[in-house]
């Protein structure tokens, strides 16, 4: 019995030592430890230890969910003045959603950190997706209560923010939007789009748009209406752009 509360005593202190570590190569300190314990402490581990009292993550993961879409929510809006409310949306659920935050939480490391019960352990959970993104939700909610959004932001700037800025999540963008994130993040101009023909009878309308970067054609497309026309436009465009781009 002793020794088993001797090897107890053992492993807290090297999980102690881990999280000052993490804490010192991540240039933040808490002033509560015991949040960001939390927001490595699986229920799994809570279940095995119900004499301490230990609190699971769930209620950290939930405010850093809010978070997280909030500072997000005001990076694209301030980055994209042109986007239109619906490809905001799309592009801010591509950065959130459970794969994203997978990567964000290996980057980090936080694989080493996590706190389990021995069963959850042996089946891999610290390798288990879902688990890792709860973890970087939780970890985003527990900086927030311990020193404030703009901290919270500052590990935005590192992690996710860069990733936005190269356009790792453009994928789910339609061309057009796809094309004014490029020409925005090389701060290379104003894109315009025109309708150069409108043809046919009201049944089957014909239209040719051409889509130009500060007055120099870059694409055109045709279509049955405007909005097709424009995305056969932009999708030119954005071959020729990658064409001169991946020429350097």
């Amino acid at each position: 019995m002793r020794k088993q509360s001797r090897n107890k005593g053992i492993s807290r202190y090297k999980n102690d030592g881990k999280f000052k570590t993490f804490q010192d190569e991540i240039g933040i300190h808490f002033n509560d430890e015991k949040l960001l314990k939390q927001a490595f402490t699986h229920s799994s581990y809570v279940n095995e230890h119900r004499r301490k009292p230990y609190e699971d993550n769930e209620r950290l993961e939930f405010l850093g969910d809010a978070v997280l879409e909030l500072t997000v929510s005001q990076f694209l809006f301030k980055k994209y003045p042109m986007m239109s409310e619906g490809e905001l949306t799309k592009l801010r659920a591509a950065i959130v959603c459970e794969p994203s935050l997978v990567k964000f939480s290996i980057e980090l490391n936080f694989g080493e950190l996590i706190l389990l019960g021995k069963g959850e352990e042996m089946t891999g959970g610290r390798e288990r997706p879902a688990l890792l993104a709860d973890v970087f939700e939780a970890f985003i909610g527990a900086v927030y209560l311990d020193q404030g959004l703009d901290t919270v932001i500052s590990i935005l700037e590192k992690v996710v923010y860069p990733k936005i800025n190269v356009g790792a999540f453009s994928h789910v963008m339609d061309y057009k939007s796809q094309l004014q994130e490029l020409v925005q993040r090389g701060s290379a101009g104003m894109i315009e789009y025109s309708i150069l023909e409108e043809s046919g009878p009201a049944h089957n309308r014909q239209f040719i748009s051409r889509v130009s970067l500060n007055d120099d054609e870059l694409g055109i497309g045709k279509g049955r209406s405007k909005k097709e026309a424009e995305q056969q436009a932009a999708q030119k465009a954005l071959e020729k752009l990658k064409q001169k781009l991946d020429a350097k």
